[in-house]
């Protein structure tokens, strides 16, 4: 059996797994609670690998070892981010948030505030950060298959957007949670596995990572540009092109000097063993700069670019709807925060593996810093360091994980959608659910066959933003502060969300013009969570030290029920939700 058969092999194994769970789920979900949150009886353990499953999506999988193979070590903050957000949720949310009662974030703020219309407002914002979110797992779905089996980018989309609408229909949360605690393992498995193999390859051989040389290939090295990207070369060589450079046509040997050169869509080049790698514009040309921080993530302003990040990947973690209803499904307040704990643990276990197969891809597939599709460094890593069957086996393996990573994170998100499309906008059967998660998919199927395709993480860390800047300061400021009112959490809403939202808007829909392509315009555009999240904070406070809110002594009855422990019986949860169809 040859690489490609191997590969489709597995990738078949687990989408035929994915929907075989899956319709076991949904023999068991038969009520309103079991679609919406599994009846609130998932254990802290079971919950915690469900969640870990869920979270870990495309961006985790392939986007961080890309990132890092491409920016060196500013990217390892994409997954320290991504990990300590799960602390900030353990210390400020998670158990509050349970012993709300709420079913959903929307839930959660007429919970607190009392208003209908902060509600519905809070519903919009969660299907725009959901979609938005869910748009790079398609586009990923489609790179991945084409990277593999060479069909074309929709084929991918379209299948795991099938899978994922089948498996929520069916069954709700209840169907998915035990399909997102399978993949939880199968993705760890597949992205540990190949670089701990690797490791034992790099240690066996001389070979350095902070050298003042430019990345080298060691063998003949056919590139294929697949997108049109502009590379900086480092050092003056002869190369031969079959395509476009620089707007000219060109067949044969071509001298690229030093400086940036753009290649067009198509483009052919064959470097020689032995040749300098030319990388995308922006990144680091050399392993040493390459492993000192401080250089960002292309363009100007890389200090501003780092911190905005932070802000956006540790505050969004507390406003990711699809992470957030896992909570409700536990049974209280105490086994919500073991989850957050467990989580953590099998969160950071996680990321270390994909940082190590990100040094590895800069050393051992450096071609693909030219075509600018460095998210393919998990799937080509292992085939291309090692021969023969031991290979094509971990490459079907990783390309499994991938696969997983696209059917857990998607089918997440599409319950939220489709819950606050079910219970806010139809009449709250379990028939509307699964018409809303028909819908709900569909959407950003199509988009995500239209919109430009990003880095996974980087367009990731754009969700990441828009959450932090919108239902992040609704949560905290909702459970820590009695001030709050309905008309602050709802000014606070639209700015945040219109600020890191239009950002999100211009960077997927091509990005801001060449006349602010190297200015602050564009690094905010890029990075928003800087200027989003604090505005949003700010609005908040502002308006609601300038506005009525609720009477103290509602107040007071609702803050002893978010913090009162279980045992002393001051909470019960809300029955809104689906009726039966």
């Amino acid at each position: 059996m040859g690489a490609p058969a191997l590969t489709l092999a597995a990738l078949l194994l687990a989408a035929f797994a994915t929907v075989a769970i899956g319709a076991y789920g949904v023999r068991l979900a038969r009520t309103t609670s079991d679609f919406l949150v599994a009846s609130r009886s998932v254990g802290p353990g079971w919950n915690a690998a469900a969640i870990s499953g869920e979270y870990l999506s495309a961006a985790s999988f392939l986007g961080v070892a890309g990132l890092i193979a491409k920016y060196g070590a500013d990217a390892l903050w994409y997954p320290v981010g991504f990990t300590a957000g799960y602390l900030a949720l353990l210390l400020f949310v998670a158990a509050p948030l349970r012993r709300s009662g709420a079913y959903t974030v929307q839930d959660f703020a007429e919970f607190r505030l009392g208003s209908v219309r902060l509600r519905r407002l809070a519903a919009v914002v969660v299907v725009l950060v959901c979609a938005v979110y869910l748009i790079p797992q398609f586009q990923g779905a489609g790179l991945t298959l084409r990277i593999l089996l060479g069909v074309p980018s929709w084929v991918g989309a379209v299948a795991v957007g099938v899978i994922v609408i089948a498996n929520v229909t069916g069954g709700g949360m209840r169907s998915i949670t035990l399909v997102q605690a399978f993949q939880y393992w199968l993705k760890f498995t597949a992205v540990a596995l190949p670089a701990l193999v690797l490791l034992g390859h790099f240690l066996a051989q001389d070979r350095e990572l902070g050298t003042a040389a430019p990345p080298i290939v060691t063998e003949r090295t056919t590139v294929d540009v697949t997108t049109d990207v502009v590379v900086q070369v480092g050092v003056g060589q002869q190369v031969s092109i079959t395509g476009t450079v620089d707007g000219r046509r060109v067949d044969g040997p071509v001298a690229l000097t030093p400086g940036e050169h753009e290649l067009a869509a198509g483009t052919e080049m064959v470097l020689e063993s032995g040749s300098a790698v030319p990388v995308v514009a922006g990144a680091p040309a050399d392993g040493a700069s390459w492993l000192s921080p401080g250089g960002g993530f292309g363009g100007t302003h890389p200090t501003y670019q780092v911190y905005s990040l932070i802000i956006a990947t540790f505050l969004g973690t507390m406003g990711l709807p699809h992470v957030l209803v896992r909570f409700y499904t536990n049974p209280d307040g105490r086994a919500a925060r073991a989850t957050a704990l467990a989580v953590i643990g099998l969160v950071g276990t996680f990321y270390l593996f994909p940082i190590l197969l990100g040094v590895f891809a800069r050393l051992y597939v450096p071609q693909l810093l030219i075509t600018g599709t460095s998210d393919a460094a998990v799937l080509l890593l292992p085939g291309s360091v090692l021969g023969g069957l031991p290979g094509q086996l971990l490459a079907a393996l990783a390309a499994a994980g991938a696969i997983a990573a696209f059917l857990s994170t998607s089918s997440g998100l599409l319950v939220s959608i489709a819950g606050v499309l079910s219970t806010d906008m139809l009449r709250g059967r379990i028939r509307d659910f699964r018409m809303a998660a028909l819908a709900a998919g569909a959407v950003p199927l199509a988009l995500s066959l239209t919109v430009a395709s990003l880095d996974l993480s980087r367009t990731v860390a754009l969700a990441f933003s828009v959450a932090a800047s919108t239902l992040c300061p609704l949560l905290v400021l909702g459970i820590w502060w009695r001030g709050l009112t309905a008309k602050g959490a709802g000014a606070g809403l639209i700015a945040g969300g219109l600020v890191a939202g239009g950002a999100t808007a211009v960077s997927v829909l091509g990005g801001a013009s060449e006349a602010v392509a190297d200015g602050w315009l564009a690094a905010i555009l890029g990075y928003p969570a800087a200027i989003s999240v604090p505005l949003a904070f700010l609005t908040m406070i502002v308006v609601s030290k300038l506005t009525r809110g609720q009477a103290p002594r509602t107040v007071r009855r609702i803050f002893v029920r978010m913090h009162a422990p279980e045992r002393l019986g001051m909470g019960a949860d809300r029955e809104r939700g689906l009726r039966a169809s």
